[in-house]
């Protein structure tokens, strides 16, 4: 209630005359979230409790479809954070840092830097290479990165005295035990977070201050008072829990369902995966709350995101690495003090956007040759068209882990399809073919690719994907 209710007072002031009056640069405070798919109060999930993000959402702007441009987390943060896409990045995979192929790239952060922003990384924003190596790309921040580095599987609860039991024993990868939030990366995340704000609030200098949280992303351990805002007995396995009809083999993965997850499994997975956005979500309002403290909303953006989608069942998948819209699809909101609050936008956006948005925003220059569009038009008309088809694209081997890909499945989400195809990556022959028809088919359970009745669909769709690849420098 006191998120909401900060929400609606920010939304007062920020079309108050004292708002519009400050003339210096606005913050930005860019925030990240690791493997969330669409699945939060404010975008229509009935049983998620995300009350934080959901007041950031009465604050600013509701993308409700946003699509990621590969669904592996370095590939996706890599596009996001230079304003290119993998292909032009040759970044399919987790361990290739972007500047191997692009040294000089110029990233968002980067930019914001190089134009008298004080630029900062509290948790993960780039992805996690080996620390050594790269060190969070350390040339992007004006000061070195905190918390940046680690493995997911590395997350482990840090608590004084005996570590209380896990009571999660049913499925791999969940553990439900009694430990305060900071046990955990994210509560941590959220405590350097706030003491930069405070920091921060000092300089007469204007930041761009990541906060990067590792969840929802497994392992599912959230704290337990997170778990017991559940019953496991309302949480329903999903619907479809079998692979779409005439689905080619190459669009599914190896992380099957069938003969390696019991329905209990799917169910405590559910479970902990709900727990992990609540926890989150905790994290965030802290974050929020502090921010609204200090009296630095009305002059700061605040942009939420997560790098790529997920499945728990659905599809017969668990993880992620497809092209269906679980794993392209991803939350974005966008809140400044000069645009309205509780605006919802419904047109096709992709997460490579966020780079000349946030420079239009600030009034700075940004490098040539991006690949996104600027999102101003649809923050000052939601009902405002950028573009007509989103592109995501997804690797197999699903992790080629510096090598080039046998084969790359390429997607467009248009107004009502989402078409894929799967490319032969030498030769660019087509390989397979899938279209999902959304006007009918939200969960994409059959594949109309063959047909007859969608063949006008098909070849429009075919011309349009083609056109963009073509226009993708390599």
């Amino acid at each position: 209630m006191r998120r909401f209710l900060i929400g609606l007072l920010a939304t007062v002031l920020a079309h108050s005359p004292s708002a519009h009056a400050e003339t210096h640069q606005p913050n930005v405070l860019f925030i990240a979230v690791d493997d969330l798919r669409v699945e939060l109060g404010c975008f229509g999930s009935p049983l998620v409790k995300t009350s934080h993000i959901d007041g950031l959402a009465l604050q600013g702007t509701r993308f409700t479809r946003a699509y990621c441009q590969q669904t592996v987390c370095n590939p996706s943060r890599a596009s996001l954070l230079t304003g290119l896409r993998p292909d032009t990045l040759r970044v399919w995979d987790l361990p290739t840092h972007f500047r191997v192929n692009k040294p000089d790239v110029v990233t968002l952060p980067q930019l914001f830097k190089q134009n008298g922003y004080h630029s900062q990384a509290v948790g993960k924003i780039f992805h996690n290479w080996r620390q050594d190596d790269w060190k969070g790309d350390s040339i992007s921040w004006s000061v070195p990165s905190v918390l940046h580095y680690n493995t997911h599987g590395n997350d482990t609860p840090q608590v004084e005295g005996e570590l209380p039991p896990n009571l999660a024993t049913t499925a791999e990868r969940t553990e439900c035990r009694d430990v305060p939030d900071d046990a955990y990366y994210d509560g941590r995340v959220a405590n350097i977070a706030i003491e930069t704000l405070r920091k921060l609030k000092e300089d007469d200098k204007p930041f761009f201050l990541g906060v990067g949280l590792w969840k929802p992303h497994l392992p599912f351990n959230a704290p337990k008072k997170y778990w017991d805002m559940y019953d496991r007995d309302e949480i329903e396995l999903p619907p479809n829990l079998a692979p779409p009809e005439g689905v080619p083999e190459i669009a599914l993965t190896q992380d099957l369902i069938e003969g390696n997850y019991t329905e209990a499994e799917i169910l405590e997975l559910h479970h902990g995966h709900l727990a992990a956005i609540t926890y989150m979500d905790a994290q965030i309002g802290r974050v929020l709350d502090e921010l609204d403290s200090l009296g630095l909303r009305e002059n700061t953006v605040v942009v939420f995101w997560s790098d790529h989608g997920l499945h728990i069942g659905e599809h017969g998948l668990m993880r992620k690495t497809t092209l269906f819209e679980l794993d392209a699809g991803v939350p974005m909101i966008i809140a400044t003090p000069k645009h309205p609050g509780g605006q919802v936008a419904d047109g096709l956006v992709e997460l490579l956007d966020l780079y000349p948005t946030l420079t239009d925003l600030c009034g700075l220059e940004p490098p040539s040759g991006l690949a996104g569009v600027s999102l101003v038009p649809m923050l000052e008309d939601p009902a405002a068209k950028v573009k007509t088809g989103a592109l995501t694209q997804t690797a197999r081997p699903n992790y080629p882990r510096g090598t080039d890909p046998e084969v790359m499945g390429y997607s467009i989400r248009t107004e009502d399809f989402r078409y894929m195809e799967w490319r032969d990556f030498k030769t660019g022959e087509i390989q397979a073919r899938e279209l999902y028809d959304h006007r009918s088919d939200a969960a994409e359970t059959t594949n109309r690719a063959e047909d007859p009745a969608m063949g006008d669909k098909v070849k429009a769709h075919e011309s349009e994907l083609d056109e963009i690849l073509k226009s993708i420098p390599k």
